[in-house]
């Protein structure tokens, strides 16, 4: 009998169109039956990743990468299920079952989560008070200082904590479990004592893609021992490398408008000072390392980013740092030039947001940037210098993405050193260039599989996609593993029930992760193209089920021939080897093209 929950998400499938959802997240094109996408799991510029609307499910012919609307959600959003279920629930305009939510240990840890969540909300209203409350004299001097506009206090819901003290009472006073609170991040446990996290500073809340505050950045207000900022340590709703500062605020610009570029910024009063002065567009990763899952966050809103840390040396380390996990996410990558010495919040205080747009529009290309960092470390017109800098320039072109974009640079570092074009092409041609992998065909997926397997997967694929030659009872052919088993269970139920076979239902049998997870994303590969059609797939079709009938035999075969070597009665050996001939017999008419 179906639970809730199993009942509410069938009517939840029902009502929604995984093109349509997708649809919101990707720029899709139609090409038959199916709707196309560059993969947003992987990096590629020809278009793998596909979404059959007849059976709603998606599958990536490049990483493997499968699954139904919800998955899809749950992966574009960085969420777990319930949250995907939630979002989707609100765009069907469905209400969510109050019971039914799967096992006691998924119960207990959306328990612990909602907990979490409200005492983080309760949290950022309190600070929030405090700010009001006529006892912040030193925050509200602070941001009057850093000139922040009281709008922008509002809309980020910047907040203050007056000392160590008043937080932890205020929440046990809401009834909250000590633990509870601990396990939050916004209180601290010292030898039984309990104290705010954050205790004295100005308070920035960081608030996810759903709205909900996960976690605080605080701010010293006086010259301390301390660090600057600090944020939350990492807890059960806070993952650092999965967050970035205003993403909330970036997602709601998404639905008001098509957002070409993001900017990158290093810490929060970048992001208020830019979203202050118009540049909405603007997140930042909290002054922690970039992280691939920060730039996978990042290509969901846009395209391209441009990446505008401080302008000293350590915010061009930072830059160069991160850069190249910006190129790995698929993303177009620009650099925005600043002053030096100036970071973005300190270009639109002293010298307007037209200096900044200025800054913005003279953004460079990744390459164009590293041969700039690099130029600054040398002096061209001492001949030691001279020669170093063009060791490691060279090696930098030979980065580019075409021999167009070499020539270019190559020209570049000629005018700028003196050196002919020709002698720089042979120093650049002088060591053999490492050819990079296709991005389409990236990531590979290695296939060690044995040639029953395969015969396995096309065999079931037949069936399930429908091919006009699958004939017969599905599940009496001899598969070599237990997915198999279970798909052609699956096909013969809905074909006994005169049903249409949907391949998006073999997602909730297999859990996610797992070898038979894979197994069936191996088996979606054979949706696409003609692989299933024509006469050679017919064959295929028959060598494949007669390879799994002798595979079978073989099995048997060697069975018995175990069973011979440990039986002692004659007559119990003279049986044996009777079945065995038996066997052999079937093998030969298998061999010889009867089909059995």
């Amino acid at each position: 009998m179906a639970t809730a929950l199993q009942e509410f998400l069938i009517t939840l499938k029902e009502k929604l169109n995984i093109v349509d959802v997708a649809g919101s997240y990707l720029t899709l094109e139609r090409r038959g039956g199916s709707y196309w996408a560059c993969c947003p799991f992987h990096h590629e510029k020809t278009p793998s990743f596909s979404i059959n609307e007849a059976d709603q499910y998606y599958h990536c012919f490049g990483c493997g990468e499968s699954g139904d609307v919800i998955k899809f959600v749950r992966e574009m959003e960085n969420i777990d299920f319930m949250d995907a279920v939630k979002i989707l629930a609100e765009r069907a305009g469905l209400q969510l079952p109050q019971s039914g939510f799967d096992n006691q240990k998924t119960v207990e840890m959306k328990r612990k989560r909602d907990t979490l969540l409200k005492i983080m909300n309760d949290c950022a209203h309190f600070y929030l008070d405090n700010l009001n409350s006529g006892k912040a004299d030193e925050h509200i001097n602070y941001i009057l200082k850093r000139n922040i506009p009281s709008k922008i206090v509002r809309t980020f819901g910047i907040g203050a904590s007056l000392n160590f003290s008043d937080l932890p009472k205020f929440l046990l006073s809401k009834g909250y479990s000590k633990q509870d609170i601990v396990d939050s991040g916004a209180v601290n446990e010292v030898d039984g004592r309990l104290s705010d996290a954050q205790g004295g500073r100005l308070i920035f809340p960081i608030i996810n893609a759903m709205d909900e505050v996960v976690a605080f950045g605080g701010r010293v207000l006086k010259k301390t021992d301390f660090a600057k900022y600090k944020n939350t340590k990492e807890t059960l709703i806070f993952n650092k490398s999965k967050t970035l500062y205003n993403i909330n605020l970036l997602k709601k610009l998404r639905k008001t408008q098509t957002i070409k570029e993001v900017i990158m910024v290093e810490g929060y009063m970048d992001t208020l000072s830019l979203y202050q002065a118009g540049f909405k567009n603007v997140v930042a990763n909290m002054g922690t390392s970039l992280t691939q899952d920060q730039a996978r966050l990042i290509k969901r809103y846009a395209d391209t980013v441009l990446s505008s840390y401080d302008g000293d040396g350590a915010g061009i380390k930072a830059n160069l740092r991160g850069l190249d996990i910006f190129k790995e996410a698929g993303l177009n990558i620009k650099v925005i030039p600043l002053p030096d010495g100036l970071d973005p919040d300190d270009v639109i205080k002293q010298r307007g947001a037209d200096e900044y747009r200025k800054c913005l529009n003279s953004a460079m290309p990744l390459i164009d940037y590293k041969l700039s960092v690099l130029e600054r470390g040398f002096d061209l017109n001492k001949t030691e210098d001279k020669r170093k800098y063009l060791s490691e320039a060279i090696r930098i072109v030979r980065t580019a993405d075409s021999a167009a974009e070499q020539e270019e640079l190559l020209k570049r570092l000629r005018d700028k050193t003196g050196i002919t074009y020709e002698s720089l092409s042979r120093d650049l041609n002088s060591e053999p260039i490492q050819l990079k992998a296709e991005p389409e065909k990236q990531p590979v997926r290695k296939d060690n599989s044995n040639v029953t397997v395969k015969a396995s997967r096309f065999v079931i694929a037949s069936y399930l996609f429908g091919a006009k030659y699958a004939e017969g009872d599905v599940t009496e052919i001899p598969y070599c593993s237990e997915v198999h088993d279970i798909i052609a269970k699956y096909i013969k139920s809905k074909t006994l029930m005169e049903e249409k076979i949907h391949p998006a239902e073999l997602f909730e049998f297999f859990d996610e992760n797992t070898p038979e997870y894979e197994e069936l994303c191996r088996i979606l590969d054979y949706s696409a193209g003609e692989t299933l059609s024509g006469e050679v797939a017919v064959k295929s079709f028959y060598d494949c089920v007669t390879k799994l009938k002798l595979n079978r035999i073989d099995k048997r075969i060697n069975s018995l021939k175990a069973q011979s070597e440990a039986q002692r009665e004659i007559s119990q050996k003279i049986a044996i080897a009777s079945e065995i001939n038996q066997l052999i017999k079937q093998k030969e008419k298998l061999k010889s093209g009867e089909r059995q």
